[in-house]
């Protein structure tokens, strides 16, 4: 981590810390202590690359900023945008989390298969793979918590590098046959390795099993419930969505699923996400 993403990290905790305030007149100064922190940050370029804040509590909307700055469709450059709330923005792997939360929704319907389900039952077609040693004590709860016990590598080489398990993923003629192919190395459930692979996977069983693809899944389930706006879904080349990164959103819709996930799964007192999902911690947490 370099000096920016450290300064970039310090100015959000002093932000959240301005937050932490109690009574009207407090929460009304929010803006300006806001203004304040950030002020000598940007212009010293210690918040280079931040491009949108927002803060709400109890609903309520305290702080709403935008900025201009080069944004990305997955790794694509879409040049200097001017940030507003309308304008849709690149999620990359808060992707992974949304894919959690629909999952949750999906098995409370029984449309998709249990945690202690065996992973690679769901996916018959690929029955090859399931007889190689190891494979029978993978289930989906190992997908779900990205233990899978298998060779998967995102954080040694940049997603510009062919190395990257990622970019092989998306360039495999089968990416599911690329996740479920790759190695056991360890015993599954016994390490965590941030996986793109295992999201996708997911969110595969719940098109499977939903009848849908994951897109219209997820305006069908949670996004037209929270009553929110366009979203764009990106594609790999195989035609499907890509679940682990691809997803893009209006800034102020992505914090009215935060504020759904702080209320367990509620949102203007109706169930969106079953509140069983957050005990269970089925979805990965928002970074």
């Amino acid at each position: 981590m370099n000096k920016i993403e450290l300064d970039r990290r310090q100015a959000i905790l002093g932000m959240g810390a301005a937050l932490m305030m109690s009574g009207t007149n407090r929460a009304d100064a929010a803006g300006g202590d806001i203004d304040s922190l950030l002020a000598p940050l940007l212009r010293d370029g210690k918040a280079s690359g931040l491009h949108t804040l927002l803060a709400a509590r109890g609903g309520r909307l305290l702080v709403e900023r935008y900025w201009e700055g080069e944004d990305w469709n997955r790794g694509i450059p879409l040049g200097k945008v001017a940030f507003g709330p309308q304008v849709l923005h690149d999620l990359r792997s808060v992707s992974k989390s949304i894919v959690g939360l629909l999952y949750g929704i999906a098995l409370a319907d029984s449309k998709v298969p249990p945690p202690e389900a065996k992973l690679y039952a769901q996916f018959l077609e690929y029955a090859d793979l399931a007889k190689e040693p190891g494979r029978d004590r993978i289930t989906v709860a190992h997908a779900l918590s990205m233990t899978l016990g298998s060779v998967w590598d995102e954080i040694t080489f940049p997603y510009s590098d062919p190395r990257n398990s990622e970019i092989q993923m998306d360039q495999a003629p089968d990416r599911y046959r690329f996740i479920l192919d790759c190695p056991i190395v360890g015993e599954p459930g016994a390490k965590w390795t941030y996986c793109g692979g295992a999201t996708a996977l997911l969110g595969r069983l719940i098109s499977k099993g939903t009848g849908r693809s994951l897109v219209d899944f997820a305006r069908k389930a949670m996004f037209e419930p929270l009553g929110l706006g366009p979203i764009e879904w990106t594609t790999g080349r195989d035609g499907e969505p890509l679940a682990a990164s691809g997803l893009r959103m209006r800034a102020p819709d992505l914090l009215r699923i935060g504020e759904m996930v702080q209320g367990n799964g509620a949102w203007q007192g109706r169930q969106i996400v079953p509140a069983s999902t957050f005990v269970a911690q089925l979805s990965p947490s928002f970074s």
